[in-house]
């Protein structure tokens, strides 16, 4: 009855008093409406299309109440906003604007995939109706705001994919009603907070890619619903709690990329929901729970990267939906499970790098569905004819490194989408067979290190997608095939016994950097083609019964590293030309017919009696050999009379020609460049010179002004010797970095500003930072940037938590991201440039921590006829000892300071004295771990293994003589292996 009451009144009041709601109606909808229109207002992209029915022109004039409600993205309940969905529409601003008090019936707000920036305002809190919440792929920062407690009706909350630092505040475990928590790809850190346990209707945790550390706790085992749940690449330690294995419902579980110690809970067992389990890339150990077994939904399964040992469970084999099995780089022994792929959809196995033994099962070979297999690096045994049938989708195998013997298949032909067939260092006998030359796609074969025996299928030279071809080390003979694909970047055919003349036509795989044909027992001359084999880095052909003159056309390998031709039968003098080659740093003629003084070139500075001993007539200045008599050697090779006569008339008549079209030549381009002066001094004369590549310089000018408040400290981001880095945004929303010069009051006629304008102008390249373009005026001269948020390696490696994120993988790509540059500098920019500063302060990171070259105001031009004397530039620790009394600028100064900077990468600072330890001592008597920087786990086999490879290149580039340190082009090739 007393209901009845209330519900009466309550009508009345209704009938009696409509407007009872002072928020119902036209004042609500205007109040609305014009707080969104003042957020729009604040966008930096005004014109933005999506937005064009926000305005107080739309819909009905007459009616304002359904102002808000008819614009795009906006839906209404009783004339006021309660859904708010502007996804992916290219919104460019912040949310200190947002109308979070003037929406209290807001239930739905999704921005994401935008471009909003700046922090979360902590009036976020008054959104208390709010249901649905994603910032999802902007660019916020700071941290959460402990305000987001008071959402208590929140089931959906998605921060991923920004740049928020900082804890997860323990009151979000308030929010008991939430269903969805996605934070992951962001920078927060500390440790994830018990609280979150409370959130029991939690359904998908995602955390992955932060920073967060400490273990977890054992609370999180009370989100019963909870089905997914990621927390790959962070820091957390410890064990994994048991209690996990109280979420019967999960179906992910992801906990990749962390420093977790010890076994796998038994409680495992109880996730039979599994679909996705990855621990891999932990320290984890002990045996794999047989239990996994029963997980029948299960279809990826990674392990890798750990510490576990004993046999893998034949359980396994009962996974029926198993699509991905990675178990790489463990302590397994033992047999595979004999019943993988029984249901046919196995796709991906990888068990390389453990002590696996026996044959590979039966099920296997009948596992059509098999796209890629790593077997290699464990001890295999079996006739390898009888383990591997047909598939007709694998891409790629690995069968390396064990003790399989037998042939190989013909069915390896019929494999037609096969690219990569990998069985180096077995037992394996027989031929090649010919159908392998019907692998259309095939780009790397490597069959090395095993007793195959009779001739190379034409066949497989003929592969026209070849790329690699390794055959080293086996018992084949016969003749090279006289033709290989002409992609092919890497070639060894050497210990074999291939007999016969080296191919004409090898000089057609212009893109080869690595051929070795040594140790076989190849004859006649050496094919003057291989002078037109440019990329070539190492030359190997040694150990053969090659005859004639070195060819002087090898000359033209510049990027030549590394030359063997000893124990041959060559005859004849040491071509002079060879001498000067700029890349060609270890050689070795030894055990030959070759006579005459040994030329004084740079490829030749230290040479020694090891390397040429075991000719009949050679002399030189090295210890051991005897001393030079010219006027022999003067007439035991005296030229023909007829062709020195010839030459006599023809060169200086050749010679006037040239220099006629060369006098005309000058004479044009003099007279452009006047009048190109001409145009210039007019320029300069109006005050003002603008050359912007990008945009309009006057107005990009204002705006930089304006928005750094005529450069303000405030905006400052960095200050160097030439000048000042300041952060500006511009009318577009785009944010820069302007570098302000110091003392330049005249930017026409100052050298290094002219010499950075044209240095970052005319090049391109994805690890050298962008230049936008420049603008000069009587006050300042600034050049426009693109802008890196992460800022130098310097700052980066000396802050402990963001050094930490560099792992040794990013830093081994950051070596190669700036060894690519300085090779694309000195080697395909015309004439060539020398950085000159290359140190930790200019190599600037973007958020993926890709490397950047940055800072080339001490950068210069090298012309091949100049002197190229300049003053000392450069930072102290970094530049190469002979710049400081020479003062002679080549690309041998950055050489140097490559070196020095990727030993400051691995070490994690300046490697200070470590440099004169490691040029006196031999790289194996040095502890690795003392050129590690400790702040990182120690890395696994094969990061290890990379890192030496980048410790032996640096020191190689620390060598006192500038003529013995490789090229950056020789150092970009090598590198890019490990």
């Amino acid at each position: 009855m007393g209901s009845f009451k209330i519900i009466t009144i309550f009508y009345l009041v209704v009938i009696v008093f409509p407007s009872f709601h002072p928020k119902c109606g036209a004042s609500a909808s205007a109040e609305e409406a014009a707080a969104l229109l003042k957020w729009k207002a604040r966008f930096l992209n005004q014109n933005n299309s999506f937005l064009t029915s926000w305005n107080l022109q739309s819909g009905n004039a007459k009616n304002s109440s359904v102002l808000p409600c008819t614009w795009s993205g906006i839906s209404c309940i009783d004339g006021s906003v309660n859904r708010l969905n502007l996804s992916d529409w290219s919104i460019k601003g912040s949310l200190y604007d947002f109308p979070f008090s003037s929406l209290p019936n807001l239930e739905y707000l999704d921005l994401s995939f935008n471009q909003i920036f700046g922090s979360i305002p902590k009036q976020i809190g008054n959104l208390s109706e709010l249901i649905y919440l994603d910032f999802w792929a902007n660019e916020l920062s700071g941290k959460i705001p402990p305000e987001i407690c008071n959402l208590r009706n929140l089931t959906h909350l998605g921060f991923a994919s920004n740049q928020l630092s900082g804890p997860i505040p323990v009151v979000m475990g308030n929010l008991i009603s939430l269903q969805f928590l996605h934070l992951e790809q962001n920078n927060l850190t500390d440790a994830i907070p018990k609280s979150i346990g409370n959130l029991t209707n939690l359904i998908e945790l995602y955390l992955y890619e932060n920073q967060f550390s400490s273990s977890i706790s054992k609370e999180i085992g009370d989100l019963k619903f909870l089905t997914d749940m990621e927390l790959g690449e962070n820091q957390l330690n410890g064990s994994i709690p048991s209690s996990i294995g109280n979420l019967s419902n999960l179906e992910a579980l992801e906990l990749y990329n962390n420093q977790f110690f010890g076994s796998i809970p038994a409680t495992f067992g109880n996730l039979n929901r599994l679909v996705n389990l990855d621990l891999s890339s932990n320290q984890l150990l002990g045996s794999i729970p047989v239990s996994i077994g029963n997980f029948s939904n299960l279809r990826i399964l990674f392990l890798r990267e750990n510490q576990f040992s004993g046999t893998i469970p034949q359980e396994l084999g009962n996974l029926n939906k198993l699509v991905v099995l990675e178990l790489d780089h463990n302590q397994f022994f033992g047999p595979l499970p004999k019943l993988l792929c029984q249901s046919g959809m196995l796709q991906n196995i990888t068990v390389s790098g453990n002590m696996l033994t026996g044959p590979i099962p039966r099920s296997l070979k009948n596992c059509s569905s098999l796209l890629r297999a790593r077997f290699d690096g464990n001890r295999f045994q079996g006739n390898l004819l009888e383990m591997f049938g047909i598939y007709p989708f694998l891409d790629f195998i690995d069968l390396s490194n064990n003790e399989f013997y037998g042939e190989l298949s013909r069915n390896w032909g019929k494999c037609k989408l096969l690219k990569t067939l990998l069985v180096a260092e077995n037992n394996i006998t027989g031929g090649i067979p010919p159908e392998i030359g019907n692998l259309t796609q095939l780009h790397a074969l490597d069959l090395s290190s095993n007793y195959l025996s009779g001739e190379i299928p034409k066949a497989v030279g003929k592969l026209a997608s070849m790329l690699k071809l390794d055959l080293h080390h086996n018992q084949l003979a016969g003749g090279i095939p006289q033709e290989f694909g002409v992609l092919m970047e890497f070639l060894d055919l050497s210990t074999n016994s291939l007999s016969g003349a080296l191919p004409e036509n090898l000089g057609d795989m212009k893109h080869l950097f690595h051929m070795n044909l040594s140790n076989n027992i190849l004859s006649q001359r050496i094919p003057l083609q291989i002078g037109e084999l440019t990329q070539l880095s190492e030359l190997d052909l040694s150990q053969n019964f090659l005859t004639g003159e070195i060819p002087s056309e090898f000359q033209n390998l510049q990027s030549l590293w590394t030359l063997d031709l000893s124990q041959n039968n060559l005859s004849g003098l040491i071509p002079k030309a060879l001498a000067e080659m700029p890349g060609l740093l270890h050689i070795n003629l030894s055990f030959n017919n070759l006579e005459g003084p040994i030329p004084g070139g740079r490829a030749f500075v230290n040479l020694t009696l090891e390397e040429v001993k075991g000719n009949k007539g050679l002399c030189g200045n090295i210890t051991g050999l005897q001393a030079c008599e010219s006027s022999r050697l003067i007439k035991k090779h005296v030229k023909d009379k007829r062709k020195e006569f010839v030459l006599i008339i023809v060169l200086p008549l050749l010679g006037s020609i040239i220099l006629l079209g060369v006098l005309f030549g000058a004479l044009r381009l003099c007279d452009r460049r006047k009048r190109n002066s001409r145009v210039e001094d007019m320029e300069v004369k109006k005050g003002s010179l603008f050359a912007i590549c990008a945009y309009d310089g006057k107005v990009v000018y204002k705006e930089i002004v304006r928005s750094t408040e005529e450069f303000s400290e405030t905006y400052c981001i960095g200050k160097g010797g030439c000048g000042s880095v300041y952060k500006a945004q511009l009318p577009s929303g785009e944010v820069v970095a302007v570098k302000r010069l110091h003392n330049i009051p005249n930017v026409a006629k100052d050298k290094s500003f002219l010499n950075e304008i044209r240095a970052l102008t005319e090049i391109k390249h994805r690890n050298i930072v962008k230049l936008f373009g420049f603008c000069s005026n009587a006050q300042h001269s600034v050049l426009v940037y693109e802008y890196l948020e992460r800022g130098s390696l310097a700052n980066i490696l000396s802050i402990e938590e963001e050094a930490k994120e560099l792992d040794w993988q990013k830093r081994l790509n950051i070596v190669k991201g700036v060894a690519h540059a300085l090779s694309y500098m000195h080697h395909d920019c015309s004439p060539p440039i020398v950085h000159r500063d290359i140190s930790s302060n200019n190599i600037l990171l973007d958020p993926e921590c890709e490397a950047h070259i940055s800072d080339f105001g001490t950068s210069k031009f090298l012309r091949r006829d100049s002197s190229n004397w300049s003053s000392l530039a450069g930072t102290y620790g970094y530049v190469a000892p002979e710049f400081a009394y020479t003062m002679k600028v080549n690309e041998k100064c950055d050489v140097y300071s490559f070196g020095v900077l990727a030993m400051e990468v691995i070490k994690g600072k300046h490697p200070g004295d470590l440099i004169a330890n490691l040029l006196s001592s031999k790289l194996e008597e040095i502890e690795l771990k003392d050129l590690l920087d400790q702040r990182l786990l120690y890395p696994n086999q094969e990061i290890e293994k990379n890192l030496i490879s980048i410790l032996k290149l640096a020191r190689e580039c620390l060598h006192v003589d500038p003529q013995c340190r490789p090229t950056m082009l020789i150092l970009s090739r090598l590198i890019s292996t490990c």
